[in-house]
């Protein structure tokens, strides 16, 4: 997945952001702007949602509230910091955690489809064991499926690309050192490949990206397993 159509990343972000902008507060997007900007991401960046807002681009007639899928998108990585101020590594969950409120701290949702962002945001803390366990709406189970696809839609790149983003992320993990950063990304990314089972939740999602992601997660993790002796 390339993430790059004839419409600029850009382009596409503010028709999306256009379309979610009155279900938020007037400073919402220049708060978003910020955090996308800040000089530590190099992964987690406007890149990264610019993709996946292409993926929903590419999947959204597959998605029964394709609005509140693309709130989730702009939210999920708004706070990403690799340590805690004690030098501790930080936790995805509590990044993610952080990131649902500054979501909550900017939207004028309520009700059922502010928890339904919060809950498909806090699904990006465990791709593979999320699950829907209200129904928000009818779909809402399908449509959380189909997030988590999006946000791993990135493991499907092109072998080069795919690469660079391991050395993206590794450049966020500030003070980490190469073993710990090596180990860590192994076992998220086993976890990931999973055997035989496939990467992908919806069927779509799977026929198009599950064969090119069980060979760049198996090429990483032997790369990664090599580096990390």
């Amino acid at each position: 997945m390339t993430g790059v159509t004839e419409e600029s990343a850009e382009a596409r972000r503010l028709r999306y952001w256009g379309r979610i902008e009155p279900a938020h507060e007037p400073d919402a997007f220049a708060a978003l702007d910020s955090a996308y900007r800040q000089p530590h991401r190099s992964y987690h960046s406007w890149a990264h949602i610019d993709e996946l807002l292409a993926g929903l681009e590419r999947f959204g007639a597959l998605a029964t509230r394709p609005d509140l899928i693309a709130a989730a998108i702009f939210w999920h990585d708004a706070v990403h910091l690799a340590r805690d101020p004690d030098g501790k590594t930080r936790l995805d969950r509590q990044n993610v955690r952080d990131s649902v409120a500054a979501f909550r701290r900017h939207t004028t949702l309520e009700g059922s489809e502010a928890q339904a962002v919060e809950d498909l945001v806090m699904a990006t803390s465990d791709h593979v064991g999320a699950r829907a366990t209200t129904e928000h709406y009818p779909g809402f189970a399908a449509d959380l499926d189909l997030f988590v696809d999006l946000d791993l839609s990135p493991l499907a790149a092109p072998w080069e690309i795919f690469a660079a983003n391991t050395q993206k992320i590794r450049s966020e993990s500030v003070g980490v050192e190469e073993a710990e950063f090596a180990a860590n990304q192994v076992k998220m990314l086993e976890g990931l490949a999973r055997g035989d089972a496939p990467v992908f939740r919806r069927a779509e999602t799977r026929a198009a990206w599950d064969a090119t992601a069980r060979v760049n997660l198996a090429r990483c993790i032997a790369g990664l397993r090599a580096a990390g002796r």
